[in-house]
C-alpha cells in the first residue's frame, strides 16, 4: 500500500472546450459555457439555462474496427469515450485503442478502469414510438400491452444503450484494459469516488496504471425533469444565463444542468518513471471518503452542520501526512444553492477553521454547469493542470461572497501551490475528498 500515484494524463470534456488545452484556456479566461438549453425545448419549464457540448461525434474517438458500436452509446457513453481518448493519448500511453499496430506501454491484465457514472435515462424519442403502443382503449398506459406489444419496437440492443456500467465497458474494450474494473453510480460524488477506487487497486499491486473520472449528460429531457424535482436548479435567471450559477455567493438562487465530466490516467509512480519522456501533473497523495446524514430530510438535502464533509477531508489529510495549514487550494463542489454553499461551507470550516478565509477557492460549475457524475473528474482535471502550472483559473459570479470563505470573483493568477483539495459530493449524501500534491 506504499506505492505513490501520480496523474499523467487530463481528459476533460464539457462546455468549456474538449480535452485540457482548450478548457484550461476556458477556465483562464472565465469563459462560461452556460446558456440557453438546446437540446430539447425548454420554454415550458421553469429552468431553461444549462452548459452543452457543440459540434460533437464520438466516431472521431473511437478506432474505425470499433465505429459499429457507437449505434448502442448514449450520450453519457459517447462523453466516456472521448474524455478517456483525450487522458490516454494526454498521457502518451499506447493502447489498442491509440495505435492497434504498436507495442501498447502496458500489459493489458496491468491497466484498470473505474469510471463513474449516472443512472441513464433512455432518449424519449425512442421511448415514444414503443409507449404510442402500449396504450389500453381508453389512451392510458397498460403494462401488459407494453410487455406484449410496446416493448417489441424498440431496438434488440437498446438496453445496453442506457446501462451505467457501459461506460467502463466500451472504455476497457477500445483500450483492451483487462485489469479490475468498477462502475459507482453516487451522484456528483462518483467521479471522485471512482479515482479512490483506481488508487487503491495500484496501491494493493492490483493495476500499474488506470483510466478513472467519471462522465454524465444531464440535456436528457427525463434526466432534466429529475433534477427539476430536487429543488437545486436556478430558475429566475433564465434571461441571464452567463451568471445564473453563484456559487458561495449570498444570492445564489440554483444549478444548472451541463454534460461532459473528466478521465485522467493513473500510474504507479515506480512504472510511470521507467517510460522515457513521461510527465505528471500531480500526485495524488490522500483520499477520504464519508457519508453525510441528514434524517430530517431524508438525505435529500445536505447536512447543514457538514460533518460527512469534514470526515471524508480529514481523512484525506490523514492519508497525505499533512495538516488543514498545508492546504493551498480548495477545489469544492460549489453547486451555486444556498442549501448545498452553506453546508458545504460549514464542513470546510470544520477543518480549516479561520484560515479558510484565505485559501483560494476556485469552482467549475459557474462555468460549465452541473455535469453530475463527471463532476468531480472535470474538477481533478482542472486542479491537476493548475498545480502544474502554478496558476489559479478565474472565479466568477460571486460578487457577494458567504462570510468566512475566499470564493469571491477574481481573474486568474499565479500561485506557489503544493497541495490542492478537490471534494465532491452526491445528492444522498455520498462524499468524497481527494489530496493533489505538486510532482517534482
Amino acid at each position: 500500500m506504499d506505492r505513490r500515484i501520480v496523474i499523467s494524463g487530463l481528459g476533460p470534456v464539457s462546455g468549456l472546450g474538449l480535452g485540457i488545452d482548450p478548457t484550461w484556456d476556458s477556465v483562464i479566461e472565465g469563459r462560461c459555457a452556460i446558456g440557453r438549453i438546446e437540446a430539447f425545448d425548454p420554454s415550458g419549464f421553469p429552468s431553461q439555462v444549462g452548459s452543452e457540448i457543440k459540434d460533437f461525434k464520438v466516431r472521431n474517438y473511437v478506432p474505425k474496427s470499433y465505429r459499429k458500436a457507437t449505434k448502442v452509446m448514449a450520450r453519457d457513453i459517447e462523453l466516456a469515450v472521448a474524455a478517456a481518448d483525450y487522458a490516454v493519448r494526454d498521457a502518451g500511453i499506447v493502447t489498442k485503442g491509440t495505435d492497434p499496430d504498436a507495442e501498447p506501454t502496458y500489459d493489458s491484465t496491468r491497466i484498470g478502469c473505474h469510471i463513474g457514472a449516472g443512472l441513464i435515462a433512455a432518449d424519449v424519442e425512442e421511448l415514444t414510438t414503443a409507449l404510442t403502443e402500449a396504450r389500453d382503449e381508453n389512451g392510458d398506459f397498460d403494462i401488459h400491452k407494453w410487455g406484449s406489444e410496446g416493448m417489441t419496437h424498440l431496438t434488440p440492443l437498446w438496453l445496453l444503450k442506457y446501462l451505467p456500467n457501459m461506460l467502463a465497458c466500451h472504455v476497457t474494450i477500445i483500450h483492451d484494459t483487462q485489469g479490475p474494473s468498477n462502475t459507482i453510480t453516487c451522484g456528483e460524488a462518483s467521479a471522485g469516488l471512482s479515482i479512490g477506487e483506481s488508487l487503491r487497486v495500484i496501491q494493493r499491486d492490483q493495476a500499474d496504471t488506470c483510466f478513472c473520472g467519471g462522465a454524465e449528460s444531464r440535456l436528457n429531457l427525463l434526466v432534466y425533469i429529475r433534477q427539476l424535482w430536487t429543488d437545486r436548479l436556478n430558475s429566475s435567471d433564465n434571461d441571464d444565463p452567463q451568471n445564473a450559477v453563484r456559487p458561495f455567493c449570498k444570492t445564489a438562487a440554483g444549478s444548472a444542468i451541463g454534460e461532459g465530466g473528466g478521465i485522467v490516467v493513473v500510474e504507479a509512480l515506480d512504472t510511470f518513471e521507467k517510460r522515457e519522456g513521461a510527465t505528471a501533473y500531480a500526485e495524488i497523495v490522500g483520499f477520504g471518503a464519508s457519508q453525510s446524514v441528514n434524517i430530517p430530510r431524508r438525505n435529500i438535502a445536505p447536512d447543514p452542520a457538514g460533518r460527512g464533509i469534514a470526515a471524508a477531508i480529514n481523512t484525506a489529510l490523514r492519508e497525505a501526512g499533512i495538516d488543514a495549514k498545508a492546504i493551498d487550494l480548495i477545489v469544492p463542489i460549489g453547486l451555486g444553492t444556498s442549501e448545498s454553499d452553506q453546508a458545504e461551507c460549514a464542513g470546510l470550516k470544520t477543518v480549516f477553521g479561520d484560515s479558510l478565509a484565505n485559501i483560494p477557492i476556485i469552482t467549475s460549475k459557474s462555468m460549465a454547469g452541473n455535469c453530475g457524475a463527471g463532476a468531480g473528474g472535470l474538477d481533478v482535471c482542472i486542479a491537476a493542470k493548475a498545480l502544474a502550472e502554478q496558476k489559479l483559473p478565474s472565479v466568477i459570479n460571486c460578487k457577494e461572497p458567504l462570510d468566512g470563505i475566499n470564493a469571491g470573483s477574481t481573474p486568474s493568477r499565479n500561485a506557489d501551490l503544493n497541495h490542492v483539495l478537490v471534494f465532491s459530493g452526491g445528492l444522498g449524501g455520498q462524499n468524497a475528498a481527494l489530496i493533489l500534491k505538486r510532482f517534482g
